[in-house]
């Protein structure tokens, strides 16, 4: 089904592993359509609660590919970063907690893929970067943007306009990795957070990622509102009646039954 990625369901978690370790994972557009029927597939398929994705060899994504774009006249080049928008939403507004467990180089697309993922596990390995004014270009599937509201505008601009790379303990520093951990602890940690995330209420994971997502970008009193919205749906769940009982009982809830 897949030519450039790798989809496995095993546990609860869902495995996307980008998978073109010669092209060190660059996302052309047989790749970015790829993903898109992936994470398509996550949201539809109940078996699926968490998302890790990860890249092949020595690559998380490098970033898109050059071979490709180098051929796009502007047209084509607008609709192609339309299509890498398109999926870095989609992943954001997936109904599932994302894992990004960076294993290597994430430049570019790469690095723009794992800032559209809820949690970056960065190895030591790991090196981020937007080296697009090198080419001519800027970042195009959402790095100008996503970046800043992760680690400030002035170290945005930073890394950007000087194509900085970032190596994984200094993401976690500055705020573009939540963790930072040894190449061989990469997937275990990763698998970690995502037992962890599977344990706790589904709808109220899904409902705080909304929340935060949606209400960043608003005004207080207009994300105040939202957050109330999200808590109202919250509240009409089996989750928040298990959750509670379960407290009041003074035992661990069991939301993968309810």
């Amino acid at each position: 089904m897949y030519n450039n990625l790798k989809y496995e369901v095993k546990e609860g978690i869902a495995y996307i592993t980008l998978n073109r370790p010669k092209a060190l994972n660059a996302l052309n557009t047989e790749t970015l359509n790829e993903l898109h029927v992936a994470f398509h597939d996550c949201e539809k398929d109940d078996a699926v609660k968490v998302v890790i994705v990860t890249g092949e060899g020595k690559a998380f994504v490098a970033g898109a590919d050059i071979a490709e774009m180098c051929k796009l006249n502007a047209l084509e080049g607008r609709a192609y970063m339309y299509r890498g928008h398109a999926l870095m939403n989609q992943i954001e507004s997936l109904q599932k907690p994302v894992i990004a467990a960076v294993n290597g180089f994430a430049l570019g697309g790469g690095c723009e893929l794992s800032m559209a993922c809820d949690i970056r596990i960065a190895s030591e390995a790991a090196v981020f970067g937007q080296p697009e004014v090198n080419l001519g270009i800027i970042p195009g599937f959402g790095g100008t943007q996503r970046l800043p509201r992760l680690v400030g505008k002035g170290m945005a601009k930073y890394i950007i306009m000087t194509a900085k790379n970032i190596k994984g303990p200094q993401a976690k520093e500055i705020g573009l990795a939540e963790e930072c951990v040894a190449p061989e602890e990469l997937m275990p940690f990763a698998e970690k957070i995502a037992k962890k995330l599977m344990a706790k209420a589904p709808i109220a994971v899904a409902q705080a990622k909304v929340a935060i997502n949606t209400g960043y970008d608003l005004d207080m009193k207009t994300a105040s509102q939202f957050e109330i919205e999200c808590m109202t749906q919250c509240f009409t769940s089996e989750d928040k009646k298990e959750g509670m009982t379960a407290f009041l009982e003074k035992r661990d809830a069991d939301f993968m039954n309810k």
